[in-house]
């Protein structure tokens, strides 16, 4: 990505009062997070996103109580469970299906394998599509279709294969 694209992305930001941003391509993924003070601004250029490679010190975006609760349960049952739990690795809306009038990507029970499209998240008039880092069966799905999704929101879980 070049200069004058990221200047451009750059002003839409400060015109829309957007505060994060994420431009993928085939070959990489460009991250544009500022601080609420517009102070900040940080940019993170990867392939696949791997959370252990984040920069320290990022925090999650914090969940609004309802959903913390809801996300800590998921978490917990999981554990007891021995099951994988697939995080929203944005924030957007969810959506089972490509579209309204077309089948969910995948139900409980369904077989996955590693590089399956579970799901969209749609962000910023961007369709996301989500997949698989693992092999398994689809547990439970942990988001209604059409809802919003915060980043590090549980919406799936997995039973390893």
């Amino acid at each position: 990505m070049n200069i004058g694209k990221l200047k451009k992305i750059l002003d839409l930001m400060d015109e829309r009062g957007i505060a994060e941003i994420e431009v993928r391509s085939v070959f990489r993924t460009v991250r544009i997070s500022r601080a609420a003070a517009g102070a900040n601004v940080s940019f993170i250029s990867a392939g696949p996103v791997d959370p252990a490679l984040a920069p320290a010190g990022k925090a999650a975006a914090p969940l609004p109580a309802g959903e913390a609760a809801a996300a800590a349960a998921a978490e917990a049952e999981a554990a007891e469970e021995d099951l994988i739990v697939i995080k929203s690795p944005m924030v957007g809306t969810f959506y089972r299906a490509p579209a309204p009038d077309v089948d969910s990507f995948v139900e409980e029970g369904d077989k996955v394998s590693r590089g399956q499209v579970l799901c969209i998240i749609e962000a910023m008039k961007i369709m996301n599509e989500i997949e698989s880092e693992h092999a398994g069966t689809v547990a439970q799905i942990h988001v209604e279709n059409a809802a919003p999704v915060e980043y590090g929101q549980p919406i799936f879980s997995l039973k390893p294969a």
